[in-house]
């Protein structure tokens, strides 16, 4: 790995994405209209086991993660680490700076949670897509749908299955976030339907500036 000037740029923006999207879930949280689908499914399931977001998102990851070293190796990078530790620990964060801080309470008014409901979406969308095309990596959830793509690619010789690929796994941890009590609504079906065309535009815009790798 040579470490340059564009190396350095996208790692740091790589490493504001990742918190970025930490704070947009912990917004998210607030809202109570769920949070993006891997989130959800992960707020569920840690709350089974009694354990911290931050932590089980970690442990998932690291479980996910020995999946896609054998996939694809080069999707694993500086950006796979930061996914993995920072948001779940910096959703984590925000949410104590929101309630024991700023004591925001637990149940806002629909109008307060409807007016963040819109900037809140597009931060994390943002966010998300600007991480996973920084060409430092991704964690391993986001990288399942792109190796099975590129699989997919090379068997047939076509394009084109990112977005269902990516929709399917979205909505199987939505399903699964719903069953463990996760944090699952409005904002969860827009998470769905939105994330998969955001990270394609993003990732076409990054390659016109020549930022990135993916």
């Amino acid at each position: 790995m040579k470490i340059t000037k564009k190396w350095i740029q996208t790692f740091f923006l790589m490493l504001g994405s990742v918190i970025m999207m930490g704070f947009g879930v912990s917004l998210l949280v607030l809202t109570q209209m769920g949070t993006d689908p891997c989130s959800s499914m992960n707020y569920g399931v840690s709350r089974t086991v009694h354990m911290s977001f931050g932590t089980y998102q970690l442990l998932f990851n690291l479980v996910l993660l020995v999946a896609v070293l054998i996939g694809n190796y080069r999707l694993i990078g500086t950006g796979t680490v930061g996914n993995m530790v920072l948001v779940g620990y910096a959703a984590d964060f925000f949410s104590w700076i929101w309630s024991d801080v700023c004591h925001i309470p637990a149940d806002l008014s629909l109008g307060v949670r409807l007016l963040i409901l819109l900037p809140t979406l597009l931060i994390f969308v943002t966010a998300a897509a600007c991480y996973m095309n920084s060409g430092h990596g991704m964690a391993p959830y986001d990288a399942v749908p792109f190796i099975l793509s590129n699989k997919l690619e090379k068997a047939t010789g076509k394009s084109g299955f990112f977005r269902p690929l990516r929709l399917s796994l979205d909505l199987l941890a939505t399903v699964i976030g719903y069953f463990t009590g996760g944090e699952v609504g409005l904002m969860t079906v827009l998470m769905v339907i939105l994330l998969a065309p955001t990270v394609e535009f993003v990732g076409k815009q990054f390659q016109n500036i020549g930022i990135g790798n993916q």
